[in-house]
């Protein structure tokens, strides 16, 4: 199950303890927020890209888009979401619970910069109805970070 394979990862920073499930789903930016009760852009989402290797993973927050440009500038290559059946069997995760823990090591992790203008943000933990809370610093340690990118699109301030 992926929520026990975070929990062995998060295990090594003593956070296991701190994954909350819920009853309801927490599978979109949308319902996790409402479940969080908290702003759909404090939802650290992932997004799982094909890559040379296989699958690279970008954390970015929860109310940001991928810049095509951007994304191959940074990577080489154009951006091509994984489809759900490549996501488990490539990541180690289902949609709806796709995660920077636990997954596998040969999927890269890069956490977008969208997500450095909060104190923390709810990231899921494996399963479509878990989420844990952290510091970008513990984000950034957790996950296994290669590096911290700028992909997204610039942000509407209305």
């Amino acid at each position: 199950m992926s929520i026990e394979n975070v929990r062995s990862h998060l295990k090594k920073w003593n956070r296991d303890k701190d994954i909350i499930e819920f009853n309801v789903s927490s599978a979109t930016v949308e319902l996790a927020a409402l479940a969080l009760k908290t702003q759909q852009s404090r939802i650290a989402k992932t997004l799982s890209f094909k890559s040379d290797n296989g699958a690279l993973l970008v954390v970015t927050a929860g109310d940001m888009k991928i810049d095509n440009q951007k994304f191959k500038q940074e990577f080489g290559f154009k951006a091509k979401m994984l489809n759900p059946d490549e996501v488990k069997e490539l990541v180690g995760h289902e949609i709806g619970g796709v995660c920077p823990f636990g997954v596998d090591p040969a999927v890269k992790i890069f956490l977008d910069i969208s997500l450095k203008r909060f104190d923390t943000v709810f990231r899921a933990c494996g399963s479509p109805n878990s989420a844990i809370e952290m510091t970008c610093k513990e984000l950034e340690e957790t996950s296994e970070n290669a590096k911290w990118v700028d992909v997204c699109r610039a942000r509407e301030i209305v």
